[in-house]
């Protein structure tokens, strides 16, 4: 995303050069004011003779360097940007060239310099270098509206660089601007200078810009002011005052809302006769962590932080850091006017799963696969303690999809295709996390997800960037809507839910962030549901280009708190436009606000909303990775077990182990673990199953590991191979054929070179393709992706617990068999197999 590329940013220092043929035209204000001589016209040919007499600005650093200059006609803004640049990247990333060497021209042509989101009169203007290598006609103009301002472009390479001339419209599309002595619109610069495909380093011309906020809030641009060159006079710029500020009341400390004596139906009464509507909108507004500072969460009064996968700390993902990056914005978010804490949200969903160190269950396919509704609900209470730790009140979980495709790149995340055993441990994870009420200092709120029916999207038709069916269409008809995705949501209601969130996919050609009937009239009037509805991340922004109508429609749909996730300002002033152009009612802010507020109170935020640092000791605890070791030897799913070869007893004299698959705390994670997709190697503390195995054979038991399968001359009785899908998450893991990998195959194939028989050990978020090979392996294990504890496989594949673990999908023959029901065909292995052991 644009935005994880401007944190890479480096604000470097400028200085000025000005050559200025007239005498009347004055030095530009460093960073503030820029002086365009009026009623200069400028041909776009490369040639930048005319430009003489025109200031110039220079803003150089880091190697890089551009000197940029305005002037204006009646008709035209003319820019120059001449670039100092020794490794132009430009070409080389296809449709996302914004993410080459550019250079960047921002406008407010709207009068009103304190707008802090986009609107119609303010664009972005970016043209990237690959401009040179294009005539005028063909040249790539990009940026917010930059597209609509009828710019027209000259570009040329340079011995040391490129040159950009630009002349842009004064009437368009997108503004009408009367040049006049004096008159001034907003006006920016940047200079992106990327190296190996990130914008390493950004050059900024505007003072007010201190941290590249320029692409999102329009209010800290700088000044281009027309100059007349046949006047002298030169204007003050006039005051920049904001419209309608109103000054608030303070809130006295004896308030009743403040006073938690009161049930939280009164206090909302309370405390929400006294909030603005900025106020209330605020409370509407989810914003993640790297995009928002704890001063803005004060200044903006937001409702909502999150930390999405990788969202830790920067200065060290530690327990301690979470508490204290945590505390910092709930701390920022009291000290307001009204002091309503922020509810901060993660994606704990196989433990407390960002965390270093925090204790990293089995995905929920696994867990599926234990059948132990007991197990989950303990699995759900631990992880709710290790996020109290971090000061944490809010999970993003658990997953209640029904996925009738395999192919999805979220099957893992879901507890199985069968509706009755996804609601039984779906509401025993609820019950874990939120106990027997929220006011336990010792819960957290959970929230079922996705509303309705993202298990049952169909192949082929997602429309989310190279996704093939996550985010895509369920095209089923209401009654099969309602029998197999919905009865997990009325369970959840009736335990006590009180958030839910909405999937990013379409039924009935809508995006179900659009669905007024699926959201206000089947969730919140049929079932009863009286919690929030939480959209998904910048799910909204998926329902039309246009972002007003997006906004208007999907709060009008019942939405009650949007995770934005970036741009707080361009949502809120939109809603509040929304608000007061009719276009959603007065009543539904205040619903969506008592909904979030009832939460807030009830969660106890008003009076405990700070990490509990005494449950810190819980996070990775002993007593926690022994809970998930024995849910990993719970979730084994003993496919295959010719002549009885498992368990094998932990007193044999050797064995051989192979496969990358075998040691790695990564791939035996899967996604959603430290980072957003994961990652491979020693990513967070665990013991892989190498090591398990290795720690529960006798003394006398040599293990030999070979990566690739290859023992050289030796040989051994048995080998267990351990392979599987490398880490992903949602729609970057759509797979079409879900095949090993043929490194596995060859490891697997040169194990069996070295022993008698071969064990096959598959990591992975759902079943693979092993029909054409399984009858060469003499016993199968499906391990689904264990998390931290690989111990757990290891027991079982030794007889220190028994296989007892059965599939809570089924395992097919061929991919002719997906999506669910699409053949008659027996599967390779039906829902619910799995041979036992130990009885």
């Amino acid at each position: 995303m644009f935005k994880k590329l401007l944190a890479l940013l480096t604000l470097l220092s400028f200085t000025w050069i000005l050559t200025v043929a007239q005498d009347s035209v004055p030095n530009a204000i460093p960073g503030e004011v820029y002086y365009a001589p009026f009623n200069i016209t400028i041909t776009l040919d490369g040639d930048i003779a005319d430009w003489e007499g025109v200031p110039r600005v220079l803003l150089s650093g880091g190697g890089h360097s551009v000197v940029f200059a305005a002037a204006a006609d009646e008709s035209f803004i003319y820019v120059l940007g001449d670039v100092t640049d020794p490794n132009i990247i430009s070409g080389e990333h296809g449709e996302n060239y914004w993410n080459e060497d550019s250079i960047e021209f921002y406008f407010n042509g709207t009068g009103d310099f304190t707008r802090r989101s986009y609107a119609p009169g303010i664009a972005q203007v970016t043209v990237p270098a690959l401009n040179k290598d294009l005539p005028p006609e063909e040249a790539i103009i990009s940026g917010i509206q930059g597209n609509s301002v009828g710019a027209q472009v000259f570009v040329t390479e340079t011995a040391e660089g490129y040159r950009v001339e630009m002349a842009v419209p004064l009437k368009n599309d997108v503004w009408d601007i009367t040049p006049a002595h004096g008159g001034i619109i907003g006006f920016q610069v940047h200079l992106n200078a990327t190296s190996s495909g990130s914008r390493d380093t950004k050059l900024i011309w505007s003072n007010a810009d201190t941290n590249d906020q320029s692409y999102q809030n329009p209010s800290v641009f700088g000044y281009l002011m027309f100059f007349d060159l046949n006047e002298t006079e030169i204007p003050e710029l006039p005051e920049i005052v904001a419209e309608n500020q109103v000054e608030l009341p303070p809130v006295p400390d004896q308030a009743l809302y403040r006073n938690g004596r009161f049930s939280p139906e009164a206090r909302i009464i309370d405390l929400m006769s006294r909030m603005s509507l900025a106020e209330k909108i605020a409370q509407m507004t989810l914003i993640e962590v790297g995009s928002i500072s704890p001063e803005d969460v004060n200044a903006l009064a937001i409702g909502g932080v999150l930390s999405g996968g990788g969202g830790y700390p920067r200065v060290g993902n530690t327990v301690e850091n979470w508490a204290q990056m945590v505390n910092s914005y709930v701390e920022a978010s009291l000290d307001t006017r009204l002091g309503i804490p922020i509810i901060y949200g993660v994606d704990a969903v196989h433990g407390h799963n960002n965390v270093y160190g925090a204790t990293i269950f089995p995905h929920n396919i696994g867990l599926g696969a234990t059948r132990n509704a007991a197990l989950v609900e303990q699995i759900c209470r631990a992880t709710a303690l290790e996020m109290i730790a971090t000061g944490i009140y809010w999970d993003y979980a658990p997953v209640v999809a029904v996925p009738q495709d395999i192919r999805w790149g979220r099957t893992y995340e879901a507890y199985a295709e069968d509706t009755e055993l996804v609601t039984e441990l779906a509401m025993a994870c609820l019950n874990g996390l939120q106990g027997e009420s929220l006011t336990d200092p010792f819960t957290v709120l959970g929230t079922p997800k996705h509303y309705v029916g993202d298990g049952g999207a169909v192949w082929g038709t997602s429309t989310t960037d190279n996704y093939m069916i996550d985010q895509g269409v369920t095209d089923v008809d209401e009654a099969t809507l309602r029998a197999v995705h919905l009865p997990p949501y009325a369970a959840a209601i009736e335990n006590n839910a009180q958030s839910i969130m909405i999937s990013y996919s379409s039924w009935g050609g809508m995006k179900m962030h659009a669905q007024a009937y699926l959201i206000n009239d089947v969730l919140k009037g049929e079932l009863g549901f009286e919690g929030f509805v939480v959209s998904d991340w910048a799910g909204v922004d998926q329902i039309s280009p246009n972002y007003y109508e997006a906004v208007v429609t999907s709060i009008n749909a019942g939405v009650d708190m949007v995770m934005v996730p970036y741009d707080p300002i361009r949502f809120m002033e939109t809603l509040t436009d929304a608000v007061n152009n009719g276009d959603v009612p007065v009543e539904r802010i205040d619903d969506a606000v008592r909904r979030i507020l009832l939460v807030k109170f009830e969660l106890g935020l008003f009076e405990n909303a700070l990490a509990n640092t005494d449950l810190m000791t819980m996070v990775g605890s002993d007593e926690h990775r022994q809970l998930a070791r024995q849910a990993v030897a719970e979730s084994q799913v003993l496919l295959k077990n010719d002549d009885d070869l498992l368990p094998l007893s932990p007193e044999i004299d050797r064995v051989f182990v192979a496969g990358v698959a075998a040691d790695d705390i990564g791939i035996q994670s899967g996604g959603w673990t430290i980072e957003w997709q994961g990652g491979t190697g020693d990513i967070t503390p665990g013991t892989t199953i190498l090591e398990g195995i290795q720690a529960v054979v006798s003394d006398n038991t040599e293990v030999v590991y070979a990566p690739d399968g290859d023992f050289g001359d030796e040989t051994a009785s048995v080998g267990i191979v351990v392979v599987g899908e490398r880490p992903y998450a949602e729609g970057r893991g759509d797979d079409a054929d879900l095949e090993l990998s043929a490194s596995d195959i060859e490891t697997i194939a040169a194990m069996q070179e070295a022993v008698d028989q071969v064990i096959v050990v598959i990591i992975s978020g759902r079943p693979l393709m092993i029909t054409d090979y399984i009858d060469d392996w003499d016993a199968v294990v499906a391990a689904w992706l264990p998390g931290t504890e690989g111990a757990g496989v290891a027991d079982v594949l030794f007889g220190i617990q028994p296989f007892t673990g059965k599939l809570p999908v089924t395992w097919f023959a061929s991919v002719d068999q997906l999506p669910l029901g699409s053949s008659d065909e027996a599967p390779l292995f039906p829902f619910g197999w799995g041979l036992t052991t130990g009885e």
